[in-house]
């Protein structure tokens, strides 16, 4: 019986630990940096880091008002992974949004460029979907965004 019981406990506990490790979010810092300097070097671009670990690539500033953070704004973009494969892409006319309401990376990257300025978002997946993912893009992911900002509502 007291050989039984201690089974019992014993599993009940291992399958604790199992719950507590599956739920724990993974931490892709390293793998996400490698893959970005890759495309980077891959794709010779010249790109600037920030310290939250987002790149971004100014191809064109833009010469008209510049968003901050918890601005509305109209941005046209396209996103994709690494591999090229695109997982979203806005009309041309763009879409409105608070840059509130949007991944980190978009919230940081946006910033950095003026009405009428375009260019690239690297970012690694602690500032877009995390270890969880969200629809089509899978947890870990690094999001490119070819962005273009088009007003500062």
């Amino acid at each position: 019986m007291k050989s039984t019981l201690l089974a019992l406990i014993s599993l009940l506990f291992v399958s604790c630990l199992s719950d507590n490790e599956a739920s724990k979010p993974v931490d892709y810092t390293v793998q996400n940096e490698k893959e970005i300097v890759d495309y980077i070097a891959k794709n010779k671009l010249t790109a600037t880091k920030t310290d939250s670990g987002l790149y971004y690539v100014v191809n064109e500033a833009g010469t008209g008002a510049q968003p901050t953070a918890s601005s509305n704004v109209t941005v046209a973009y396209k996103g994709f992974f690494t591999n090229g494969s695109v997982f979203d892409e806005s009309k041309a006319e763009g879409i409105s949004f608070g840059l509130n309401q949007v991944i980190k990376g978009w919230t940081e990257g946006i910033p950095y460029f003026k009405e009428g300025g375009n260019g690239v978002l690297l970012i690694p997946a602690h500032l877009g979907y995390g270890s969880n993912g969200s629809g089509p893009i899978p947890g870990g992911s690094v999001l490119i965004f070819d962005v273009k900002l088009i007003k500062v509502n």
